[in-house]
């Protein structure tokens, strides 16, 4: 019996093919890794705006009389400031204040979420929602498949939404508004994980198509670029943004993993709080630092050293488009490490001058004040 599994295609397959995707597998999704080049597609979205297949992400629905309850228990972060239209990005713990996931919450209503989770993740997350949701009256469902997701991200996005959703340019970041397009029901939220201002639709599969077609239309006077996960992976990078799986897990905590400000000690219990105010307390013996490169492209994987002995290895790495050098972020010991401490990095052998870094390598206009993560 064969144990091999079927690649899964977002319902955008033919049209990522159709722009000159190239394909390849990322965690059982066929997805493009670049279009045009990861750097071409990275300037874009730096510059001017990209639009990005998302729609592996995935999304479940929380609703009922305890949705806020239980929301509250399992995320690290306070819900209360999600009021309706209006989310947080938080980290799902375990009892061992372990990462779950990290996820983005929008309250819809005050007895109605919408999660967005991680590709990797989506099925894990939902049946660990429902089995912390014992003796609460709550709905979990899992709507991944009926949803697709388009990301469009860029300086220049703000002013094509001006067409689209002008109503959306009202939004916060994080901030989320229902609305009908196509003749479909749809949720326009402002985040996307690049560091610069932008939208997601989420919409029903029979609509991305067109709504893709039209973005890129409306685009092209500011030179929009399909975008795929290669780009994606540096912009998110260079602004800190986290992949889970590959910085964290569910063996590291959110203050191991530089996020501290995504815990609310002070809100009550929820799971793993008691490990995560002790590390608050007492400090913790690893974090996930940055760190950049004189030369050399650096790897995940790839050996840091300080002082001549091996201090971690790296999470996350890449060249950044941005910065025109080597960066990552790995665990390391001592974890309290200060920008500008000399360290150095094994590649293929043959270790390369490096110095600790502060996180995130570049801020680009999701930061700016208003719409900042």
């Amino acid at each position: 019996m064969s144990t091999a599994t079927t690649i899964q295609r977002t319902a955008l397959n033919q049209t990522m093919r159709k722009y000159g995707g190239k394909m390849v597998d990322f965690h059982g999704w066929e997805m493009p890794i670049q279009f045009a080049g990861i750097i071409k597609e990275h300037e874009a979205v730096r510059k001017a705006a990209g639009l990005f297949d998302v729609s592996h992400m995935g999304q479940v629905f929380v609703t009922g009389a305890d949705a806020f309850k239980l929301l509250q228990k399992i995320n690290t972060n306070d819900l209360r400031k999600a009021t309706p239209g209006k989310g947080v990005y938080s980290h799902v713990t375990n009892e061992n204040a372990g990462l779950v996931d990290d996820i983005i919450a929008f309250c819809l209503a005050a007895d109605r979420y919408l999660v967005i989770v991680n590709a990797t993740t989506s099925t894990k997350d939902f049946e660990w929602f429902k089995s912390q949701a014992t003796r609460m009256h709550v709905k979990v469902e899992n709507k991944s498949s009926a949803y697709s997701m388009i990301a469009v991200q860029g300086p220049s996005v703000p002013g094509m939404f001006e067409t689209f959703a002008p109503e959306a340019l009202k939004l916060p970041r994080f901030g989320i508004v229902e609305k009908d397009i196509m003749g479909e029901h749809c949720y326009v939220s402002r985040t996307g994980y690049t560091g610069e201002d932008g939208f997601e639709v989420t919409a029903p599969h029979s609509i991305i198509d067109k709504l893709w077609e039209y973005f890129m239309e409306l685009g092209k006077p500011c030179g929009i670029l399909p975008c795929g996960l290669g780009a994606r992976d540096t912009l998110r990078l260079e602004s800190g943004y986290l992949l889970y799986g590959q910085d964290v897990d569910d063996f590291h905590t959110t203050y191991e993993s530089g996020y501290g400000w995504v815990v609310a000690l002070d809100k009550g219990e929820f799971n793993g709080r008691k490990i995560l105010a002790d590390q608050k307390a007492n400090g913790i013996k690893r974090r996930l630092t940055g760190l950049t490169l004189t030369g050399g492209v650096p790897r995940s994987g790839c050996k840091i050293f300080l002082e001549g002995k091996q201090a971690g290895e790296l999470a996350s790495a890449t060249y950044s488009p941005t910065l025109k050098k080597g960066i990552g972020v790995g665990y390391m010991v001592p974890p309290d490490l200060k920008p500008g401490t000399p360290l150095e990095v094994e590649i293929h052998g043959r270790r390369v001058k490096a110095e600790a870094a502060k996180v995130p390598f570049h801020k680009g206009t999701a930061f700016n004040k208003g719409i900042g993560a």
